[in-house]
């Protein structure tokens, strides 16, 4: 059972994830925030498997909550909800450690599939978000310079929303390898995280948005 914490102050807004999630036979709601200031403690208390984090919030906004979660929770999965109502605060969730960004309007399946994945650890970018968030990005000559043809294939498939286990795999070799690869190609990229690199690949060409 995947446990999912929503955190957003609008009771809406929370009640349709609520009633979405819920309908579900492998997921359900454990807990939820209505303002920043209790993400962290209701995290403690209720240890979800996968955050819903809203990115204005009363009290503590979206961007600094995903900051306090990272220094005390680094590998639980954080799915952003937003509305595009501020590009900058979505590029700011995403250097913060955002394992994820989803639209509030986007339909129950996409959002349970992208939960699922989340809990997975795979990255989960909305193709209108993507697109947003790569249009503000600087483009480099070559961005892929300094990765060689394998790490090149592990990013693709890291992008493509695979597990270390499914690269594996796919590439004949074994998970532990596939990890230091993934860790080798993040720190080359200068990203801190999957989801950060997915988007790398899918802005410079190395995979297509439809793809992840």
């Amino acid at each position: 059972m995947i446990k999912v914490l929503i955190a957003d102050d609008h009771q809406i807004v929370r009640r349709g994830l609520r009633m979405t999630i819920d309908a579900e036979k492998d997921m359900q709601v454990i807990a939820e925030a209505e303002k920043g200031s209790v993400v962290l403690s209701y995290i403690q208390k209720h240890k979800p498997d996968v955050v819903m984090l809203d990115l204005q919030m009363p009290e503590k906004d979206g961007v600094e909550v995903l900051k306090n979660i990272r220094e005390k929770f680094s590998e639980l999965p954080v799915l952003i909800l937003t509305s595009f109502t501020d590009d900058a605060h979505i590029f700011s969730a995403l250097r913060a450690g955002a394992s994820g960004f989803l639209l509030k309007e986007m339909n129950g399946n996409e959002l349970v599939d992208a939960i699922r994945g989340a809990s997975k650890g795979k990255p989960q970018l909305h193709p209108e978000i993507a697109k947003r968030l790569m249009a503000r990005a600087p483009m480099p000559e070559d961005p892929f310079a300094d990765l060689t043809e394998r790490e090149k294939n592990i990013l693709a498939g890291l992008a493509r929303g695979l597990s270390n286990k499914e690269i594996a795999k796919q590439l004949s070799l074994t998970e532990v390898t596939v990890k230091g690869y993934v860790s080798d190609v993040l720190m080359k990229l200068g990203v801190s995280d999957r989801t950060q690199a997915a988007l790398m690949a899918v802005r410079y060409g190395l995979v297509k948005v439809e793809d992840i």
